[in-house]
């Protein structure tokens, strides 16, 4: 190595090398993403991101890293050489020369440092930014396509899409990451290190048969046979590193339906039941993780094993020529040092199949959550349009999933200020029907046209989102309604109490009782004053008293919104003009109600 003009050779190094890999990274992704199932299905995560028609960002962040680890790789070079002449002077016994080549390694090792924190932080932009767009892409899918809801009517729906979305796109992007350009590296350090291998290395006699550069072929040879092995001990990890993923998330959504139901299991003393679930499932998580326990104690085992054995490769081969007088110490170090590098590097195929198991599985829970929110958007979904000022639903056929007739043929016309009571037994479509109004229940067919106001639906358990008290009176739509206006629809709904808490930030929903919770969706209607009111069972735990009130409310209040309400209770009828009756196969009977 000629240390006066390293500076120059190193530039030019850096420039071949990195077109060079730069066009055989873009060729390699080519290939994968068209010729492997895995490829396809990382592509499908990666193109739009790194699309430069969308942003620049990301193409530039991936060069600079990629430059970056080319640099690497002509550190770890220069270290090699610098290994030579440092323990040549040792041998030579030559002051001068130790003292120059400390001074090197202190410039070559201030230069390694600064170039691995430059990399470190453009590796966590890209995941950073990589990270974020990819959260963005996949709610934004997941709730524009309703999957969050839709997905129930899926026959074979996903498992826990909250977890794929939270844990597994950070293990997308950082893996992602890592495996890539630990191959960038090893590809690079082997041509490297196998051309210095190549001058250092010396013929071998194998069983009367002289080998030459011997060191060469051997440590090919080694390490080709022991990472078929490793990926043949290794492939199970894959299964067990999805089941994994699965189970885990599937104990974790059981203790938040404890904590979610806490009120109910408590009342029912149901603590015995509670346990023996969660005891199951967490028995199912623990074999699952047994099994990886003895699955990486045969392949990690393994790869000790072989890394162990490659350390006395080097001083098996050179030794003999040291002794000899054919090569100096600075040249065994060397040839330890390069046969190391090239070692590692070939086995890192080998070595990193765990974590490419584990990425193989969190592409499978990515993909299976990017499929999931396409067939949802994909099934059939009777739309609702906008007509005038009334609410008119023609030839309406609501269905079950089986294909069982709901409803069939309902035909109605609701004018502003008129209202509907739609009644019937369990099971015969009252709550369907809301939903296929909403937009909701996708076995529907016919023509549902709505006033062009808003509409609002009360479920019997309203949902209240995380914030503030007038976060939630506002939902959803941003809160701008004055202090005024939302404490006079809290005082009219018997929740004035809480005029001084709109802006505490809590989980409502947890604080306020169901009828408490069912009062704060009335005043929610009076704030927003919408064309249409669609209420299923909304005053169920509320009582008779302030049933009266609330349905009072609606109609002196907003005497020309159209008011829809699914109930069962008798009282309701005083509170409707009309009703319909659903009497189950599909009959029903419309009828003007008596007050």
């Amino acid at each position: 190595m000629d240390w006066n003009n390293v500076v120059w050779d190193s530039s030019m190094w850096l420039l071949k090398a990195y077109v060079m890999t730069v066009v055989a990274f873009v060729v390699v992704v080519i290939l994968l993403a068209r010729f492997t199932k895995w490829g396809k299905q990382f592509w499908r995560f990666a193109a739009p991101y790194f699309d430069p028609r969308r942003s620049l960002k990301p193409l530039t962040i991936l060069a600079v890293l990629l430059l970056s680890t080319v640099f690497a790789v002509r550190m770890t070079v220069l270290f090699s050489y610098w290994y030579n002449d440092f323990y040549d002077s040792i041998q030579n016994l030559d002051e001068t020369a130790f003292w120059h080549f400390l001074r090197v390694f202190a410039i070559l090792a201030t230069v390694h440092v600064v170039r691995a924190l430059v990399e470190y932080l453009i590796g966590q932009t890209l995941d950073i930014d990589w990270r974020t767009w990819l959260n963005h892409h996949l709610v934004d899918d997941w709730l524009d396509s309703r999957a969050y809801y839709r997905d129930r009517f899926l026959g074979d729906a996903i498992d826990n899409p909250d977890q794929r979305i939270q844990a597994d796109i950070t293990n997308f992007v950082t893996t992602s990451r890592s495996l890539s350009m630990g191959a960038v590296t090893a590809v690079l350090s082997i041509v490297s290190f196998t051309g210095i291998l190549w001058d250092l290395s010396g013929p071998m006699t194998v069983f009367g048969v002289e080998i030459s550069r011997a060191m060469i072929f051997l440590v090919y040879i080694y390490v080709l046979v022991t990472t078929a092995v490793a990926f043949w001990i290794g492939k199970p990890l894959i299964k067990l590193n999805f089941l994994n993923e699965k189970l885990g998330a599937n104990f974790r959504y059981a203790l938040i339906r404890v904590r979610e139901y806490g009120e109910s299991i408590a009342f029912y003393r149901g603590e015995n039941v509670e346990r023996r679930t969660l005891a199951g499932r967490f028995a199912d998580v623990i074999r699952n993780m047994w099994q990886i326990v003895f699955r990486t104690l045969k392949f990690s085992g393994w790869n000790l094993t072989v890394n162990q054995t490659a350390v006395i490769f080097p001083f098996l081969v050179q030794g003999p020529r040291l002794f000899t007088g054919q090569v100096s110490l600075g040249d065994v170090m060397q040839t330890s040092q390069a046969f190391g590098q090239v070692h590692d590097s070939l086995s890192f195929f080998r070595e990193s199949y765990a974590d490419f198991a584990s990425f193989r599985a969190t592409l499978i829970r990515l993909n299976g959550l990017a499929n999931d929110n396409l067939h949802a958007a994909e099934l059939p979904v009777l739309k609702t349009g906008k007509s005038g000022d009334d609410l008119q639903v023609e030839k309406l056929d609501v269905r079950i999933p089986t294909g069982e007739t709901l409803i069939e043929g309902l035909a109605l016309t609701v004018t502003p200020g008129q209202s509907l009571l739609v009644k019937g037994p369990s099971g015969s479509g009252k709550t369907t029907l809301l939903r296929t109004l909403a937009d909701l229940w996708p076995y529907a067919d016919g023509t549902v046209s709505r006033p062009s106001g808003e509409a609002i639906f009360l479920s019997q358990r309203p949902y209240l989102p995380l914030g503030s008290l007038r976060t939630a009176l506002a939902y959803p739509k941003e809160p701008t309604a004055s202090d005024d206006v939302v404490r006079g629809a809290l005082s009219r709904v018997s929740l004035g109490n809480l005029g001084d808490r709109l802006d505490e930030t809590a989980d409502w929903t947890r604080i306020l009782s169901p009828g408490e919770q069912q009062r704060l969706a009335f005043a929610r209607v009076l704030i927003a004053r919408p064309a249409v009111i669609f209420l299923d069972e909304a005053t169920s735990a509320i009582d008779e008293g302030l049933e009266h009130t609330l349905y009072t409310l609606l109609r002196t209040e907003l005497p020309d919104s159209i008011v829809v309400s699914v109930g069962h209770r008798s009282t309701l009828n005083q509170f409707h003009s009309r009703g319909v009756e659903l009497e189950g196969e599909g009959r029903w009977t419309e009828s003007e109600l008596v007050k």
